[in-house]
């Protein structure tokens, strides 16, 4: 796929643009959206990349389409993952509700820049060494392995780096100053806290790159559908963590889904590596078949969550119910012979 620079640049241009035209909509009205509000902004980002996919089809054919769709679903399921610790670091920092938008648009925006960094990385890496791929495949099983063993129980958040070099280096006030980033307290300068969580936020995004990045590589390795499959992914996030974040805490299946999802897409790398950098007849599995692959996990672990969550509902109740049942009368007789 030949992208011209032409491309790249109103790419980046027209990126660029929405995400100004984000701040300056938080900006002049903080608050905290509604479901329906986050809702049509989610349907607005996803009709975006349904129409971005259909022409990579017609501009540069449908192979390229598939590749396109299938890792922006990649993205944007492992995406749902980065929700749960957003949860946690804006609870963490107690970030009043009005400005968790602003605190997430910077984030992502942070997040864009990291990201497309490790993409160009990754592309001349792997354009310079198919064996890379060896590399990706088993640090994706590997991180498969750790969401299985680890439960995909919710931990304490705790400050990355970043942020403790920021403490360290920087004073900062134990409270908000609405939207300010550093405000002057007794003739010194101070960062605030708003500061503190847009670094956690935007860092954070920064690490599960360092898994969703090498999965979509396992999908194409074609740079500009990479980057561009990550933007519309990252875009829609702000609006889906408050569209969705009360139903993550019942998706209890999600992180087994999603290393089901990344076990297949590391075996996917290990056998396009055997087959770029050996001579043994190592079958590849087609990209479509990993969509297939990974629409149906994500169904099935979004139905099977809902339907556990559903029964401990139905559950709790009777569990109450039993324990406030007095005991038989039998019971009580025998207790008072004794």
């Amino acid at each position: 796929m030949d992208i011209q620079p032409w491309v790249w640049g109103v790419t980046i241009a027209v990126l660029l643009g929405v995400i100004a035209l984000d701040f300056i909509i938080i900006a002049r009205r903080p608050h905290e959206p509604s479901m329906r509000e986050a809702g049509i902004w989610i349907a607005v980002y996803v009709s975006l990349a349904i129409v971005f996919g259909i022409g990579i089809a017609v501009f540069a054919g449908g192979d390229q389409s598939l590749d396109f769709f299938t890792g922006w679903i990649v993205e944007y399921s492992m995406s749902m993952d980065n929700l749960f610790v957003f949860i946690l670091i804006l609870g963490s920092f107690a970030v009043p509700p009005e400005h968790r938008q602003r605190v997430l648009l910077v984030g992502i925006a942070l997040a864009l820049v990291f990201r497309g960094l490790f993409i160009a990385l990754g592309a001349a890496v792997v354009n310079a060494f198919a064996g890379v791929f060896f590399l990706f495949g088993a640090f994706l099983l590997y991180t498969a392995w750790k969401l299985v063993a680890d439960g995909g129980e919710e931990e304490e958040y705790k400050e990355n780096a970043a942020v403790r070099m920021v403490r360290r280096v920087l004073p900062a006030t134990d409270r908000f100053h609405g939207a300010k980033l550093t405000v002057k307290v007794d003739g010194r300068r101070l960062v605030t806290p708003m500061l503190m969580v847009m670094v956690a936020v935007g860092m954070t995004d920064v690490l599960f790159a360092l898994d969703s990045i090498p999965a979509i590589f396992g999908i194409t390795s074609e740079p500009y559908l990479v980057f561009t499959a990550n933007a519309f992914a990252l875009m829609g996030l702000r609006q889906l963590y408050f569209l969705i974040g009360g139903l993550l805490t019942k998706l209890v299946y999600l992180s087994k889904g999603l290393a089901f999802i990344l076990g297949f897409i590391g075996v996917k790398l290990i056998l396009h590596a055997l087959h770029e950098t050996t001579d043994l007849h190592v079958p590849e599995i087609p990209t479509w078949l990993s969509l297939v692959v990974i629409v149906l996990t994500l169904a099935g672990t979004t139905v099977a969550s809902l339907a556990k969550s559903r029964r401990d509902a139905a559950a709790q109740p009777a569990a109450a119910e039993s324990a406030a049942t007095p005991p038989a009368e039998g019971g009580a007789q025998d207790r008072v012979n004794a």
